[in-house]
């Protein structure tokens, strides 16, 4: 799945030239060669090994992560941002920052679900579902929102809502685009480029932005934003944050290549400054980004976009990406 954005929230600040349209843009089906990647029909690659021999769910230990890893590897795309968390922290709920909840069928872990600053339903079936909703009603919210394939993450909010809502806002349908490949049909921007580590002053203002315009809150707020810093820092240092700079040095667009494993990428962060807004700098911004995320990181690559942002999704699609599921996002 998507990976979150530098302060919590996934795969926010996909606006494609900051224009925001109501949706009319029908839901295409992926072509074959893109349906693998579909976060609703993709297949097992491996099975889990025996571990319990009762149905019920319980938090993992880092003894189990060979079998949490096996239910991640079932949709790589959808699953990156979690993935990646666990290839780099394991299953300590310290390093991970979070739990890790597992479900189990006849004894087989079946389904995972995170539980960090995000609530995310990995792989989840119907009585999984039911039973990591029940953990997280005992443990009370301590989420700032729910995000995951659409299906299973719909059903989870339904059985929440009760006790965790209202929600600040419900995102419902949020097409998952994919691609393998860059589309001859847009030249990349020579002008974007990697940010330095001493750039850090240059590029933080366009990500604060990005995110307050986004999701509607500051990434600033609480702990005067030292773990939203702490993660454009991250992404600054590991060589995936980008950016066009104007002849002034501020930034005129960005984006950044958040969730990464071997498998799979995740776009995030797309953002145009207000005053660049309908110059067309977004699709070869994110061609560029796009070049970049296939020669260096992964050899497929996604992104989640919000059903509405019509502008942004013929971006996208200019650029090569394809629609091939959705996700949801409950914003607390």
């Amino acid at each position: 799945m998507a990976e979150a954005g530098p302060g919590g929230s996934p795969g926010h600040g996909t606006e494609a030239d900051g224009h925001r349209q109501a949706s009319g843009t029908e839901h295409r089906a992926a072509p074959p060669s893109f349906r693998r990647y579909s976060a609703e029909i993709s297949r097992p690659q491996c099975e889990a090994p025996p571990v319990l021999t009762q149905t019920t769910s319980r938090v993992l230990e880092p003894s189990d992560l060979d079998a949490a890893l096996a239910i991640l590897d079932r949709e790589p795309v959808a699953n990156a941002f979690v993935t990646s968390r666990v290839q780099m922290a394991g299953l300590d709920p310290w390093r991970l920052g979070g739990e890790m909840w597992g479900w189990y069928e006849d004894g087989m872990l079946t389904s995972l679900c995170y539980a960090g600053a995000n609530l995310v339903p990995i792989c989840a079936t119907p009585r999984a579902v039911r039973a990591f909703a029940d953990r997280a009603r005992r443990a009370g919210r301590r989420c700032s929102s729910v995000v995951g394939p659409a299906e299973p993450t719909s059903q989870l909010w339904r059985l929440l809502e009760p006790s965790w809502g209202p929600a600040r806002e419900v995102r419902g349908h949020q097409p998952l685009m994919v691609t393998d490949r860059a589309s001859t049909a847009v030249a990349p921007d020579p002008y974007v480029r990697r940010i330095r580590k001493d750039e850090m002053d240059t590029i933080m203002p366009a990500c604060v932005a990005m995110f307050t315009e986004e999701v509607g809150i500051s990434p600033m707020a609480g702990d005067g934003g030292l773990l939203y810093q702490a993660r454009v820092a991250e992404l600054v240092g590991s060589g995936r944050s980008f950016a066009r700079l104007d002849a002034d040095g501020k930034v005129v667009f960005k984006a950044e290549i958040g969730a990464a494993t071997d498998r799979a990428c995740q776009i995030q962060g797309v953002w145009v400054a207000p005053e660049y807004r309908g110059r067309g700098l977004a699709a070869p911004g994110m061609a560029a980004v796009l070049r970049y995320a296939l020669a260096d990181v992964a050899p497929v690559v996604s992104l989640y976009v919000n059903d509405f942002n019509t502008a942004a999704r013929r971006t996208y699609r200019r650029v090569g990406f394809q629609e091939v599921g959705a996700f949801m996002s409950v914003l607390f």
